[in-house]
C-alpha cells in the first residue's frame, strides 16, 4: 500500500511530528472526505510499500530524515514551487529555500527522490503569460541536474477557489482569468521546450485536453518511479482519483481544510481561516489529523491489539 501524506493538506510543513507519532503508533485514524465515517490505515512496516508526500516545505521532515530512512520505504516528495507573488501565495516560504531542499533531497535520499510542480499555472494580473514564462524558466535553470520531472496543471476553478480568487482580487486590487484553451496551449507549448532545454521532463497532471506531442502524462503516485527509488518492483495497480488520473492506487492519510499557507487558489481549502483556526487547535498525540468523535460498541475496540 502506497502512502499519500497528502493531496489534502501539507503534512510535511504542518504536521510532520503527527506524521512521525503516527508511525510510531503503527496506524492513523482518517475521515472519508464525502462520508465523514473514519477508517484506520495501518502505518507498520508489513503493510506500508512506499510514501508519496505533497508539500511546499519539506524542512520539518529533512530534520528527522534518519528516522523516515530507518522505517526503510522508498518515498517520493511531489514538491510545488510556483514563486507567486504574496498576494497569491500568503505564507509558501521563499523559492530559494524551497529549491535548496529538493537539492538536498536528490544528493541525500535519490535523485528520483524529488518532482517539481509547477502547478497550479494562475493567470492574473500579477501572473500574466509573460511572468509564467520567466518565473518557469528562472526556476527550472535553478532546479535543472536535481529533478528529472516537472508537473504542471491550469488552475481549476472550482465553486471555492472563484470565491477565495474574488476575495484576494477586492483585497490586493488584482484581477484573475480563466483565459481560453489556446492561450493554455501556447503557454504549454512554451513549458516543453523550456523544460528540455534543463533536461526535465514536462508532463500534465489531470488535463488530457492540454496534452501535445511531446508533453507527458503525470502520474504523480507513481509506482514506476517508487521502483526506481527502491531498487526493485513494486506491483500496484493504477487507479485514479478522479478523470484522467493515471495515479497508481494509494491511501490518503490527511484532512482538507486543514492547511494555513493561505494559497488564494488552493482547491483543498474552503475558507482559509478555518483552516488555520485547525491547524492551531491541532494535537499531536491525536491519532486523526482533526479530531474525530466515533461512538463505539461495548466491547469492540477501536484498534485491534498489536502483537
Amino acid at each position: 500500500m502506497i502512502i499519500s501524506a497528502s493531496v489534502r493538506t501539507d503534512i510535511p510543513a504542518f504536521y510532520a511530528d503527527w506524521f512521525f507519532h503516527r508511525l510510531a503508533a503503527g496506524h492513523v485514524l482518517v475521515r472519508n472526505p464525502f462520508s465523514g465515517k473514519p477508517y484506520s490505515v495501518d502505518l507498520h512496516p508489513h503493510s506500508v510499500s512506499a510514501f508519496v508526500f505533497w508539500t511546499r516545505n519539506f524542512q520539518p521532515i529533512l530534520r528527522r530524515l534518519p528516522t523516515l530512512l530507518q522505517f526503510g520505504r522508498p518515498f517520493v516528495v511531489q514538491f510545488t514551487i510556483t514563486a507567486y507573488p504574496r498576494q497569491l501565495e500568503a505564507a509558501v516560504i521563499p523559492p530559494d529555500k524551497a529549491i535548496e531542499q529538493i537539492r538536498r533531497l536528490s544528493s541525500e535520499v535519490h535523485p528520483l527522490t524529488p518532482v517539481w510542480r509547477y502547478d497550479p499555472i494562475v493567470f492574473s494580473s500579477l501572473t500574466p503569460a509573460s511572468f509564467h514564462i520567466e518565473n518557469f524558466s528562472r526556476l527550472a535553470e535553478a532546479l535543472s541536474g536535481h529533478t528529472t520531472e516537472v508537473a504542471i496543471s491550469f488552475l481549476q476553478t472550482y465553486r471555492k477557489t472563484r470565491r477565495n480568487l474574488d476575495a484576494a482580487a477586492r483585497l490586493h486590487h488584482l484581477q484573475w482569468d480563466d483565459p481560453p484553451d489556446a492561450r493554455k496551449l501556447d503557454l504549454a507549448a512554451r513549458r516543453l521546450d523550456s523544460a528540455r532545454a534543463r533536461r526535465l521532463t514536462l508532463t500534465l497532471c489531470t488535463q488530457p485536453q492540454y496534452l501535445l506531442p511531446g508533453l507527458a502524462e503525470a502520474r504523480c503516485i507513481d509506482a514506476r518511479r517508487l521502483s526506481q527509488v527502491l531498487g526493485s518492483p513494486l506491483d500496484v495497480p493504477i487507479k485514479g482519483t478522479r478523470p484522467g488520473c493515471a495515479c497508481h492506487e494509494s491511501r490518503d492519510i490527511g484532512e482538507y481544510n486543514t492547511c494555513p499557507h493561505g494559497c488564494a487558489y488552493c482547491y483543498a481549502v474552503t475558507h482559509p481561516r478555518v483552516a488555520l483556526a485547525r491547524y492551531r487547535a491541532h494535537s499531536v498525540p491525536c491519532e486523526s489529523l482533526l479530531p474525530i468523535e466515533r461512538p463505539q460498541p461495548p466491547g469492540l475496540p477501536l484498534f485491534p491489539p498489536e502483537h
